[in-house]
């Protein structure tokens, strides 16, 4: 198989077992288990991803939250049921995947067009989906529109599509496409983006997630989410598209993700962090929430930690996980 570019200058960036998030604390990494990058071709590039366990094996498909990436799952995967393979997928313009092409704009839509294109890709009659934040609304969306295709689907953290007001819509709307303009410019003008050193990096990671990535795993975001400076020696940069700031946005009632929620029939677990906001008046959720316990086969846990507990601290999910994964895939 051929080595994408992205894949060799993962080899530059510095070893997560010998970086540190600080001055004097030295980085912990988790038991490792093998891992293969693979390349999945799309019209415009391709999608990147790390398949975990046998090829034979239809693999429980995991994808991750706006601009994080592939590496989301690093420290959880180790501890998913041995008897499955899983596929951890870098979304466009994140990770090693390909960009966009320019004039195009992001959209949260275009991650249930990829889980269409990766079951044409490999075959696949049936998915089985293990999503976070961004990627566990397009889950939800997934499911209600093509009930049928898949088998089981966890999400973690965000439940649904938020709902927001008119005003902040029609708001953010204008403002972002401003954004997508000067952001293009910027692309066109082929300037490097601002580089730091290691460690920089590292809290500028934790920080922009509103220190909800834990110092001590932001290394694993960013071995796919930067690359070394062309003229700064020992700095790296952010290499995600920067365009993806200025994604657009589903723009949906109320009643839109209830009639979604009615749709879901298949196994469907949700995990909420009790650290992590809601994104949307509580009242949204929990009518939504209650909709979807009219499934016989829904389970809704919480657990302590923040918006990215599943990283930060494997090991409070991925009982849950598994014992649901277990019941529904079992050996």
């Amino acid at each position: 198989m051929k080595v994408s570019r992205g894949v060799r200058l993962l080899k530059l960036l510095p070893n997560v077992r010998n970086s540190s998030s600080g001055p004097t604390k030295p980085l912990k990494i988790i038991n490792s288990k093998h891992f293969e990058e693979i390349s999945i071709p799309v019209p415009w590039g391709h999608i990147a991803g790390k398949w975990y366990g046998p090829k034979h094996v239809r693999p429980i498909v995991g994808m991750h939250g706006w601009q994080d990436n592939a590496g989301t799952f690093d420290t959880l995967a180790p501890l998913l049921p041995s008897h499955l393979s899983f596929l951890s997928i870098d979304a466009p313009g994140h990770g090693l995947s390909s960009w966009l092409p320019a004039g195009t704009s992001y959209h949260s839509i275009d991650l249930v067009l990829i889980t269409r294109r990766l079951m044409d890709e490999y075959n696949w009659d049936k998915i089985s989906i293990l999503a976070h934040s961004m990627s566990s609304i397009n889950g939800f969306v997934f499911s209600a529109l093509f009930p049928d295709k898949v088998d089981l689907f966890v999400g973690l953290d965000v439940l649904k599509p938020p709902v927001r007001s008119s005003r902040s819509i029609v708001d953010a709307l204008g403002e972002r496409i401003e954004s997508t303009l000067k952001l293009e410019r910027r692309l066109r003008s082929g300037s490097e983006p601002p580089a730091y050193d290691w460690d920089q990096l590292v809290t500028r990671l934790h920080e922009g997630s509103n220190k909800s990535v834990s110092l001590d795993a932001c290394k694993y975001l960013l071995q796919r989410n930067c690359r070394p400076s062309t003229h700064e020696p020992h700095k790296y940069y952010f290499s995600r598209d920067n365009r993806l700031k200025s994604s657009l946005f589903y723009t949906l009632h109320q009643e839109v993700p209830m009639e979604m929620a009615r749709r879901i029939k298949c196994p469907h677990l949700f995990i909420k962090a009790l650290q992590a906001p809601y994104y949307e008046r509580k009242e949204y959720f929990d009518e939504v929430l209650a909709e979807l316990q009219k499934n016989p086969l829904f389970e809704f846990h919480e657990v302590e930690g923040t918006h990215h507990v599943h990283l930060n601290e494997p090991e409070k999910v991925a009982p849950i996980i598994n014992n649901f994964i277990n019941k529904y895939r079992p050996l």
